[in-house]
């Protein structure tokens, strides 16, 4: 029983996580700051402020709800959220600055509380003679507000946010009842000359929308999170932009520009009963403040409890709890002596710019969250409330934007310490999921709908829009390299490769395993060669089935494969009866053909590439021309130059040149006359061959498949002895280039 109780804590419901954020949205800022905008801005401007700070408010409102209704959210909140979507090491580092920012609002709203006073100043100032500093009110408060809630804990802190919202209520009432006729003449576009920026206003006044989240932090003590923080979050935002609205326009017209800009209480002038704003600031601040005292321990005990911090010590410290409801007491104390702090410097525009910046940072992660999940495509995420992605989207840009307005500075500053802080906790959590898991998601499915829609529009591609789409097959993965480097070469940038590694053997358990260590190695070579090619393995008793299943296998880029890649080494002839079973597979599926011959040399320097062209490789030139310059293309081959030979019998030369010529004149064959180099041969051509290119590091020669299924058939690959590696090419489709 204990245990649920703590699992809960004090078990509230959605009227906390309401009263919480509005009772900080109708706060400091609302009775300080919105006379100071209105009277800089004007009516408009101040309106554009309400309309762009609940441009980023909403979205992660509804961000927000959407994950809080995925997550079982617990103690932590906004923190919880973060780190479980992102992962522990970015949303540590979120976390942080999230718990920073809830620990500078404690001070904003204590020195907002005494601000409070200040009508009181003059009076004090006559009766004894001396005027006094907020401190002397902001302090006391804050020390007496921290020893009451280590006391009496957060039962009785949420029971006090019920008065202080009557307390809201009635000055809110009274204001609107309330008149000036100072103003009744201004036109809609009245402010004061040469006020202050609106992205500096905005940066005073942004404080007052963060309060929409107060109620989050709260999670652990709730008995339905998934119910109410939504529900709470959503209705505070609404009615506070309503109220936020209503008191922009009341505002201005009811007192001059000069007036809203020097006097901060403004809206005591207004008011029906002049005292009741002092008194609903005061109350404003105060639940303001204790909504922070609330949230932020919370927010450092979850943070602690994920083991952040760099010490285990401080993380055991700040991660035990008091009683059953599991009290944050350690942490308080950690968050009360940071708030004193900065209540000591009692500057409340230049506390107000650093919990902007803070809470952009948080806003613009649960943002980005949202919209991430609506592509990733996780089964897992499966929230009951669902945002829309462009919200989402726009709720993440703005916030980075406008950090970069309003303190760019300060804001690359935030990312720089925000960066730092996310590499000390990842060396920390390697082994932990992270924001890369949800990249991965997003791109699986982003590649998904790409495949897919790939496979739709293929069968209409036109000709010259060919692409390599090779599959590639060997039983010697280990034992060479070759195969693997060219299909690395033509899948590099223009293609795509898929290459399997075959074992003999049936679909046993044995095999399986043996299969999935292949795998891993092959991943290996994959990842320290830089490779793009997609690699497999296949088991099959046969070289014939193996080949079968493969080519019958769709293309992992969503394209049909189209070219079969086999090998063999020099001299030893019995591989060859796998690679005639290749070519006959290949010719029942119209596949290209590559054969490639190694020879032990591995390419040599990479330095130099023969292209031979015959009289009978009119359909195969363009594929091999095309190859030439697609391995060029690879860094291996930058530096290699290109040879492409043109070899016909000296008595048939002219004819066959001019005809040519003619194909180069239509645009049939992506050359030049000025990059071919003619060769008339009187005897063999094997021997001009030999001549010509017995030290270059890879020669491309055409073939012909009938030629396999004649008498002496291994003479087509047998050929050339002296020449080292030979990649024989046969074209089965209609390629053209342009």
């Amino acid at each position: 029983m204990s245990s649920n109780t703590s699992t809960n804590g004090h078990g509230f419901g959605t009227a906390p996580v309401f009263l919480a954020a509005i009772s900080t949205i109708l706060g400091a800022i609302l009775f300080l700051r919105f006379g100071y905008a209105v009277g800089n801005l004007g009516l408009w401007g101040t309106l554009m402020i309400i309309v762009l700070g609940h441009a980023i408010t909403i979205p992660t409102g509804l961000a927000i709800a959407e994950i809080a209704t995925n997550l079982k959210v617990k103690g932590g909140g906004e923190y919880y959220i973060i780190s479980r979507s992102f992962g522990l090491s970015i949303g540590g580092a979120i976390g942080l600055a999230l718990a920073i920012s809830q620990i500078i609002s404690i001070a904003f709203y204590m020195i907002a509380f005494a601000e409070a006073f200040t009508p009181l100043f003059p009076y004090i100032e006559q009766k004894f003679g001396f005027v006094p500093d907020v401190r002397m009110i902001s302090l006391p408060g804050a020390v007496l507000l921290i020893i009451f809630m280590l006391t009496k804990g957060a039962d009785l802190g949420v029971k006090m946010l019920w008065v202080v919202a009557s307390i809201l209520a009635v000055s809110l009432i009274l204001f609107f009842m309330g008149g000036s006729e100072s103003a009744e003449h201004v036109n809609l576009f009245d402010k004061i000359e040469n006020g202050d920026g609106f992205f500096i206003v905005f940066a005073i006044v942004f404080p007052g929308f963060t309060g929409m989240t107060a109620g989050v932090g709260l999670s652990g003590d709730l008995k339905d999170p998934g119910k109410s923080i939504p529900l709470g979050t959503l209705a505070a935002t609404l009615t506070g932009m309503l109220i936020y609205t209503l008191v922009v326009v009341k505002l201005y017209f009811n007192a001059t520009p000069e007036e809203l800009v020097n006097n901060q209480l403004i809206m005591s002038k207004i008011a029906l009963w002049g005292p009741i704003i002092p008194i609903g600031l005061a109350a404003a601040s105060l639940s303001s403040a204790i909504g922070s005292i609330l949230i932020a321990p919370r927010t450092l005990q979850a943070i602690a409890k994920d083991g952040i911090f760099p010490s285990e010590k401080i993380n055991n410290i700040l991660a035990s709890g008091r009683g059953e409801e599991n009290e944050p007491v350690k942490a308080l104390l950690i968050v009360s002596l940071i708030a004193i702090t900065f209540i000591i410097l009692g500057d409340i525009n230049f506390v107000a710019k650093l919990i902007s910046m803070f809470f952009m940072t948080t806003y613009g992660a649960l943002c980005a969250i949202s919209f991430l999940e609506h592509f990733a495509g996780n089964p897992s995420y499966r929230p009951t409330f669902r945002s829309k992605w462009y919200l989402s989207l726009m709720g993440a840009v703005l916030s980075v934007l406008i950090m970069l307005q309003m303190q760019p500075v300060y804001a690359i500053l935030a990312f720089a310490v925000l960066y730092l802080t996310y590499l000390g906790i990842h060396s920390k959590n390697k082994d932990k999921q992270d924001l890369s898991t949800m990249f991965q998601n997003v791109l699986f499915q982003l590649t998904r709908q790409l495949h897919l829609e790939i496979q739709k529009r293929h069968e209409t591609l036109p000709v010259m829009s060919w692409r390599p789409s090779v599959i590639a097959i060997s039983s010697k993965t280990h034992e060479r390299l070759e195969i693997f480097s060219l299909i690395t070469w033509l899948s590099d940038y223009y293609g795509f490769g898929t290459y399997y590694s075959y074992l003999q053997g049936m679909l046993v358990k044995e095999n399986i395993e043996k299969v999935e260590e292949a795998k891993k190695e092959l991943l290996k070579i994959v990842k320290s060669s830089g490779s793009s090619v997609f690699v497999n393995t296949v088991i099959s008793p046969s070289f014939t089935s193996a080949i079968a299943q493969v080519i019958q296998i769709s293309g992992f880029s969503g394209l049909k494969n189209n070219t079969l890649l086999l090998e063999f080494k020099q001299n030893h002839k019995e591989e060859l009866e796998n690679v005639k079973i290749g070519c006959s597979m290949a010719e029942i599926v119209r596949f290209n053909l590559l054969i490639l011959r190694t020879s032990g040399h591995n390419f040599g320097f990479k330095s130099s590439m023969h292209v031979w062209i015959t009289n009978k490789d009119y359909n195969n030139a363009n594929l091999m021309i095309l190859l030439s310059y697609i391995i060029k293309g690879h860094k291996d081959w930058e530096k290699a130059d290109i040879k492409i030979y043109v070899a016909f019998q000296k008595e048939q030369m002219k004819d066959e040149f001019n005809a040519l010529t003619k194909v180069i004149n239509e645009g049939r064959l992506p050359i030049s006359k000025q990059n071919i180099i003619p060769l008339p041969y009187k005897d063999k051509l094997e021997n001009l061959i030999h001549a010509k290119s017995k030290f270059a590091d890879l020669v491309i020669i055409g073939f012909d498949r009938e030629c396999i299924n004649k008498h002496d058939n291994d003479a087509v690959f047998m050929n050339f002895p002296e020449i080292r590696d030979i990649l024989f090419v046969n074209a089965k489709q209609k390629i053209v280039i342009q």
